[in-house]
């Protein structure tokens, strides 16, 4: 006596169908392929891990951009219509809030606007531009004629924090001396946009 399954074969075999066993092994290379591609796009949306290895492939300016800024908040500023984000730095948000040292509430996002709107004046910065962001804003070092890396300042003087390796050196020195948003306890602001998001 033939066995059930004997018979599932024949029936599968005489449709000229897909065998239950293809379809399984289809789903499954389906799913796979979702899944590598939903991580694919976390990584491609994480703030600052910079979406460099994707920006690449958009055409940089290669100028450098000169002008004098219009402050948008800690890390971005305007330059002739051109939006530039210092890079290697993260400032706290504009509506975000710190404690100082007596645990009190302040609004260290708009000073750190405030301080760097203090700090450049009228004088002209010039950015020497190293890609994109996600939101097409220019990644840039910028200085002042005199050579001062203003990314570099911001950190040091505690009014945003190091996003990388490149300013960890001015961040140590600000934490130490207690200045900008190291007087007290603060949400680093990548994680502050976490858990703000909409």
């Amino acid at each position: 006596m033939r066995s059930m399954a004997h018979w599932d074969e024949r029936r599968y075999a005489g449709r000229g169908g897909i065998r239950p066993s293809s379809i399984r092994t289809l789903l499954v290379i389906v799913l796979l392929a979702c899944a590598a591609g939903y991580s694919a796009y976390k990584q491609w949306t994480t703030k600052y891990g910079y979406y460099r290895h994707w920006t690449r492939q958009w055409t940089a300016p290669h100028a450098a951009i000169t002008g004098k800024p219009w402050v948008i908040d800690g890390d971005t500023v305007d330059i002739s219509g051109q939006r530039v984000r210092l890079e290697g730095i993260d400032a706290p948000e504009a509506e975000q809030t710190c404690a100082d040292a007596g645990s009190r509430r302040w609004r260290c996002g708009q000073a750190a606007t405030q301080e760097l709107k203090a700090y450049l004046g009228s004088r002209e910065l010039r950015c020497a531009p190293d890609g994109f962001d996600r939101y097409r804003r220019v990644l840039a070092v910028c200085a002042l004629a005199d050579g001062s890396d203003v990314n570099a300042w911001m950190v040091r003087q505690g009014w945003a924090v190091s996003y990388g390796v490149a300013y960890q050196s001015q961040q140590a020195e600000a934490q130490v001396a207690r200045r900008g948003i190291w007087a007290g306890k603060f949400t680093p602001p990548s994680e502050w946009r976490k858990q703000h998001r909409d």
